[in-house]
């Protein structure tokens, strides 16, 4: 890629120190291998730590009752950010929120696990894409947790 079609400004912004900024996290291991971690967007500061939402996703759509999962930021006076996920269970299944914070404690750092679990439909594109910017919303909105 060269660069954006008649915008000047968003190619110098996006093309600095020899590397494509595409707003992605990612890690440059040793042996050259990239490995993305997540959106910059995505990315909860909580108390000075770094969360991937990818990671805590991974973990939720491991418990064997989550259909669809999706993790965003929520506002937090104490912590800064604390986990918030929304979660789709499969049919058939009844859990609630204690389960699936305990769960997330017991396969995550005590820091990652979300604090708020909200159970609903998640909002998606046209072409299935969760639609993040809409949870993020949703989150802000139930304000601080603490």
């Amino acid at each position: 890629m060269s660069g954006y079609l008649k915008d000047e400004k968003a190619t110098e912004e996006a093309f600095r120190g020899g590397w494509f900024r595409s707003g992605d996290l990612a890690v440059k291991h040793p042996d050259g291998y990239i490995e993305m971690k997540d959106r910059l967007k995505d990315i909860i500061i909580s108390g000075g730590e770094n969360i991937s939402t990818v990671e805590v996703e991974t973990v939720l759509y491991n418990h064997p009752a989550i259909l669809e999962a999706a993790v965003v930021a929520r506002p937090d006076n104490h912590w800064g950010q604390t986990p918030c996920a929304f979660v789709k269970l499969k049919e058939g299944f009844d859990v609630d929120a204690q389960e699936i914070l305990k769960f997330c404690r017991d396969h995550l750092p005590h820091y990652m696990a979300p604090k708020t679990v909200i159970f609903e439909d998640l909002p998606r594109t046209s072409t299935g894409k969760i639609q993040k910017f809409i949870l993020r919303e949703k989150a802000k909105a139930l304000g601080s947790l603490s």
